[in-house]
């Protein structure tokens, strides 16, 4: 049986590559699990993973469901943590939990509003103009909020 992992990371229906492979490098880096549900805007093939220069796919701990419903059928039970520009409250407000599953839509449109409806949503705050942040780097927000919070000995605080 393989271990938990300390994280999950889903990515409802992704579309662009690239920043798919960089959250694929953020669960390299903190032994999180890539969840991706299709269907998605790019093929998993070797040679399309290699051309979109995601050398490190073959150590990405990741799985891949057919649909939405497959993907929240193993996530029934768990701890879903859905992010949008809708969410009510600030993820450095989630009482985290080892084996959260932080959730992210589609880089075009976000997270239906159903699904914002039905489980609830964080936020990232943004002060400045922009809508919104890059996919990849909301993930990596998220995930190094619950890295904190899961691993506080990684972020020690020095006296000045």
């Amino acid at each position: 049986m393989v271990a938990e992992p300390l994280l999950h990371i889903a990515l409802l229906q992704p579309e662009i590559p690239g920043n798919t492979g960089n959250i694929g490098r953020l669960c390299i880096g903190l032994g999180a699990r890539l969840h991706l549900v299709c269907p998605l805007g790019f093929s998993l093939d070797e040679k399309a993973v290699r051309r979109a220069g995601i050398d490190h796919w073959r150590d990405v701990d990741l799985a891949v469901y057919p649909d939405d419903d497959a993907f929240f059928a193993w996530a029934q039970g768990r701890n879903l943590r859905l992010f949008s520009t809708r969410g009510e409250g600030v993820y450095t407000q989630i009482p985290w939990a080892v084996g959260d599953v932080l959730v992210f839509g589609r880089e075009s449109v976000g997270l239906a509003d159903a699904l914002v409806d039905r489980f609830g949503a964080w936020r990232i705050p943004i002060p400045g103009p922009a809508r919104s942040l890059n996919l990849s780097n909301a993930a990596s927000v998220a995930a190094y909020g619950a890295l904190q919070a899961l691993r506080p000995e990684l972020f020690p605080v020095k006296s000045p």
